[in-house]
């Protein structure tokens, strides 16, 4: 019984970690998907490179930059230091942090592709019905929108619970801080508790199938729906 309760504060932390980072991902990412869906600006794919980069750096190289803002001598350290804190690194937020650069490019690129799908006809078409750009966008774009949100929902949320390089990075593996489920197989395995570390590993490759499933399902519900 001892070890199955040493095995749940990871496990939260987790699911707390992943909801909050999901939840800041959908209001950063939709007003970001949107101005790259719509916007004309030459530098647009820029923008969308930069977004993307994470998807395509090393864990470690996007940690350690990660690990430099949120530190010290980086912002992270003056924003901390408005509690009297001294850094953000090894802390629960500079993991929601970190996680939310890690996983920004996975949430944006749905929600891009399905403003992109939706085109300039409905909102001609709600413009002509006089309503405002704002009230065409939370009316029109973001209901035809939705499957993208939930790709992206579900991918952030994926992401962050099976990051490991990032969080090790910036939050190490402290109990009940910053010991998440992937530090704490990487704990479990180097310290040869090899059952308690294939509870955990069983249980993210569960996740991971229902995860991919549901994408699956996802997309056919909409496909037919679309046809």
């Amino acid at each position: 019984m001892d070890s199955f309760a040493n095995l749940w504060p990871p496990v939260e932390l987790t699911l707390q970690l992943a909801t909050v980072t999901t939840l800041s991902l959908l209001v950063i990412a939709t007003p970001l998907a949107w101005w790259l869906a719509r916007s004309k600006a030459k530098w647009r794919e820029v923008v969308a490179t930069i977004v993307s980069l994470p998807m395509v750096l090393p864990p470690t190289v996007l940690g350690f930059y990660i690990l430099i803002v949120i530190g010290p001598d980086g912002p992270g350290g003056w924003l901390a230091g408005l509690w009297g804190a001294r850094t953000l690194a090894f802390t629960f937020p500079g993991l929601v942090i970190g996680s939310i650069v890690s996983a920004l490019p996975t949430v944006v690129q749905p929600i891009r592709n399905a403003f992109q799908s939706v085109g300039d006809r409905p909102m001609e078409a709600a413009a002509t019905l006089r309503a405002s750009p704002w009230q065409a966008f939370w009316r029109v774009a973001l209901p035809l929108a939705s499957p993208g949100f939930l790709s992206g929902a579900v991918l952030g949320f994926s992401n962050t619970v099976g990051n490991f390089g990032v969080v090790l990075m910036i939050g190490g593996n402290i109990p009940g801080r910053t010991r998440v489920m992937s530090t704490a197989i990487f704990d479990y395995v180097e310290t040869m508790r090899w059952r308690e570390a294939n509870i955990l590993a069983g249980s993210m490759v569960a996740f991971a199938f229902v995860v991919i499933l549901s994408m699956i399902l996802i997309q056919k519900r909409f496909a037919r729906g679309g046809g």
